[in-house]
């Protein structure tokens, strides 16, 4: 009885002599995974097709349309995205957020 109470241990402890490495940080994951932030799958579908699919993923996102050789200001806004587009209204680069 006396080699009971020396010390049990539970089998989920791993022995003293083994070092046991920490978990890797899983930033972005669970509840409120990182937010897309461009979309270059859309370039080449038209103005209406692009603001559809971004407005599925975004739905709060406020989508500007930008003509060729127009003048857009620097600031950034986190739930904008333009979309620029050619002649034919076909999205030429890939959408993003700002």
């Amino acid at each position: 009885m006396t080699e009971e109470n020396q010390q049990i241990k539970s089998p989920q402890e791993p022995p003293a002599d083994q070092a046991v490495p920490p978990l890797p940080r899983m930033y972005g994951l669970g509840s409120n995974p990182a937010a897309k932030t461009t979309w270059p799958e859309l370039v080449g579908l038209t103005a209406e097709e692009a603001e559809r699919k971004i407005k599925e993923e975004k739905p709060g996102a406020q989508i500007q349309v930008v003509q060729p050789d127009c003048f857009v200001t620097m600031d950034f806004r986190q739930n904008r995205v333009r979309l620029h587009v050619d002649s034919f209204r076909k999205i030429e680069r890939a959408p993003r957020i700002g």
